[in-house]
């Protein structure tokens, strides 16, 4: 019995070992339809989803700090995605962003990818393109 619960103790800890592992995919859109169908996309590729319809709700929220990769709109209200992403680096903090817009503005995407944007892809995009560009950012952040 005692090596019953002895086993039972390390496969719970494996498991929330990996668990823990499992990168956690930040999403900030406006649009409710994208955030759910990011999400739904993202929670499918076995990664951990977060949605967020503002900068300033995940600037606020405990998955800050836990963020694989963010996902982000560029053209929202309050804060914009760039600005957003000046905010995380005046915080030190440098999360691989893919910038999403409906409104490709090649001054814009410059910009983004000057200040270390991953991706910047224009709506609507291919699914396949940014879940290999999503692989690709999640791979670049564990080495």
């Amino acid at each position: 019995m005692a090596a019953q619960a002895r086993a039972a103790n390390r496969l719970m800890t494996d498991q929330d070992f990996r668990v823990s592992n499992v990168p956690t995919i930040s999403i900030i859109d406006d649009d409710s339809s994208v955030r759910v169908a990011m999400e739904d996309l993202v929670n499918s590729l076995g990664f951990v989803a977060h949605a967020f319809e503002c900068a300033g709700d995940f600037l606020r929220s405990p998955q800050i700090d836990n963020t694989t990769c963010l996902i982000a709109d560029v053209q929202m209200p309050g804060m914009n995605g760039l600005e957003l992403q000046s905010e995380l680096l005046a915080q030190g903090r440098r999360i691989p962003i893919i910038f999403i817009t409906a409104f490709p503005d090649v001054r814009l995407r410059k910009r983004a990818e000057a200040a270390g944007a991953v991706a910047f892809l224009e709506k609507p995009f291919d699914g396949c393109t940014l879940v290999s560009i999503l692989h690709t950012a999640v791979k670049s952040e564990d080495q």
